[in-house]
């Protein structure tokens, strides 16, 4: 069963006007979705996307039940296309829960997680691009280990990438089981028993690589911005990993602080205007309550931004 992080301070930073058009960009079970629906009025309607096609069977079956709502089988980077599709030229706001959700962790047949033997897919979208399984034939040993580095914090990006690739010629890399045995070995016997699991990091990294989530998160968010109703329109983003809160930090500065005149300057002549504001550019966390309930919460980082005239 998958648990909203954050929900009520979502919602409440999020929905400000009942009456208008919002966007749950990462629908994922629909907890977030049905939060915002309790919170509209007749009058209200919202739009939610996914890459799951499993998310997207529970959205159809929110939208038999609830006419405000609707689900596009799309990534976040498609925001705009689906906007235009419904003729909504502008919104009340855009919100995003970012990361995986409990069900694709423990759905073993997705491969996101090394607690239960799957093959290495990884793909949110099982339809859509390349199993990391063929991923990983065409990569090189350099670009691995940056992927790994980058996306995972990993330490020993280096050899976890060598170690990886030798497992791929010998064919030995088939299954999320192959993935973690060779995580495990490659790091130094000191760090495999640890509080984190030597696979950990790797897993995540690979994950945001097959699914381009970085690159999809800029998109979105860029999308997200040019939608909003000015002034006043909400982006709401809870996000889990340090690199997808700190694109989102900077994302936004670039359109709170547009200038982009020389910084010798006494003052700024370029006459770029700001589009957007903080409400809340230091990250709400959880509390240690909610980490209680929910221990996978605890990485949660939420921020909040404002479109302004």
């Amino acid at each position: 069963m998958h648990v909203p992080v954050l929900l009520d301070e979502w919602v409440d930073a999020l929905v400000l006007d009942p009456a208008g058009c919002y966007v749950d960009a990462t629908f994922g079970r629909g907890g977030h979705s049905r939060a915002i629906l309790r919170r509209l009025s007749e009058r209200g309607r919202l739009l939610a996307l996914d890459r799951d096609p499993e998310a997207c069977r529970v959205g159809l079956e929110l939208a038999k039940q609830d006419a405000r709502f609707q689900i596009r089988h799309a990534p976040f980077a498609r925001l705009d296309a689906e906007l235009d599709a419904l003729g909504w030229r502008e919104v009340s706001g855009v919100g995003f829960d970012l990361g995986v959700s409990s069900p694709q962790v423990d759905d073993a047949a997705r491969g996101f997680s090394f607690r239960r033997p799957g093959p290495l897919d990884m793909r949110m979208d099982p339809g859509a691009g390349e199993p990391l399984t063929r991923r990983l034939r065409g990569v090189s040993e350099r670009e691995l280990t940056r992927i790994i580095r980058e996306l995972g914090g990993e330490r020993f990006a280096g050899r976890i990438a060598r170690a990886i690739l030798r497992a791929v010629r010998e064919g030995r890399m088939e299954s999320t089981a192959d993935l973690e045995h060779v995580c495990f070995h490659a790091v130094p016997r000191a760090a495999r028993h640890g509080a984190i699991h030597p696979a950990t990091r790797t897993f995540q990294a690979l994950r945001m690589w097959v699914n381009d989530e970085l690159g999809q998160l800029r998109d979105g968010i860029l999308a997200a911005q040019r939608r909003l109703r000015r002034p006043g329109g909400r982006l709401v983003v809870i996000a889990f990993h340090s690199g997808e809160d700190r694109l989102v930090r900077d994302l936004v500065d670039q359109a709170v602080s547009p200038c982009v005149c020389p910084p010798q300057l006494p003052m700024c002549v370029c006459g770029r205007k700001p589009s957007m504001r903080w409400v809340r550019k230091k990250p709400l966390r959880p509390s240690e309550a909610e980490v209680m309930r929910n221990p996978r919460s605890r990485s949660a980082r939420m921020r909040v931004a404002e479109a302004v005239a």
